[in-house]
């Protein structure tokens, strides 16, 4: 898996702290945003994300690259949809020799890891026939959730903290929380501030609200917001 963060909003955490300002001066953004000190950046970020007064860091926005990730992956990707994707097509990019995603449940074992291969070998050959007889649009039909993909993703702040939160998670699927986990050390890289409290409620909070799902490391406070406590 490779991912990169390709650009971002200049100076976000700037541009996240001048809009929170905003909502409490009569100055304008673009002198809030040249006269704010780091220490009042510093201190601004600290409160908005210790509140979860969220709605100033959609301000700011992150656009990722990212290669080496199965259809499997990517199906649950778009599902967060307060985002924009372009994905490599399957349409107009045919699959010859396509690669693909071995599980590590998988390549663990010798005997599944022989017919996963055999089965991926099995449909790139049924692909190749079909291209002779059928458009590529409709030869992809058999391709494999394994088959390999490539994006470009962008998100805004805030919808990266739903990201984070979902899948950075213990029980997310591990595939994409690998992803989520090397997106936000990419973030992190450029607005430290703003994504130190990015990610399950276990980190960030001290608590689960998994229920009976939980990984155990943190207490169970709640079940997805029934309001009860959960043993």
């Amino acid at each position: 898996m490779i991912v990169k963060l390709l650009t971002h909003t200049p100076d976000p955490e700037r541009t996240v702290a001048a809009a929170a300002r905003l909502c409490y001066s009569p100055i304008g953004a673009a002198d809030l945003f040249q006269g704010l000190t780091d220490d009042q950046v510093a201190k601004l970020l600290k409160h908005l994300v210790e509140s979860g007064h969220e709605s100033p860091t959609e301000h700011v926005t992150f656009t990722f690259a990212i290669e080496g990730v199965s259809r499997a992956l990517s199906h649950q990707l778009v599902r967060h949809r307060i985002a924009s994707y372009s994905q490599k097509s399957q349409r107009y990019v045919r699959e010859k020799n396509f690669d693909f995603i071995v599980p590590p449940s998988i390549s663990q074992l010798p005997t599944a890891k022989k017919r996963f291969l055999e089965t991926m070998a099995i449909i790139q050959q049924a692909y190749d026939e079909l291209l002779e007889e059928v458009p590529a649009e409709d030869a992809r039909y058999v391709l494999p959730n394994a088959c390999e993909t490539k994006l470009v993703a962008t998100f805004n702040c805030r919808s990266l903290f739903n990201f984070f939160r979902l899948r950075c998670c213990t029980r997310a699927q591990w595939e994409i929380r690998e992803l989520a986990c090397q997106m936000r050390d990419k973030v992190r890289q450029v607005a430290p501030l703003l994504f130190a409290l990015a990610g399950p409620s276990c980190e960030t909070e001290g608590v689960c609200h998994e229920g009976r799902f939980s990984c155990g490391r943190a207490p169970v406070v709640s079940y997805r917001g029934q309001g009860k406590d959960v043993e």
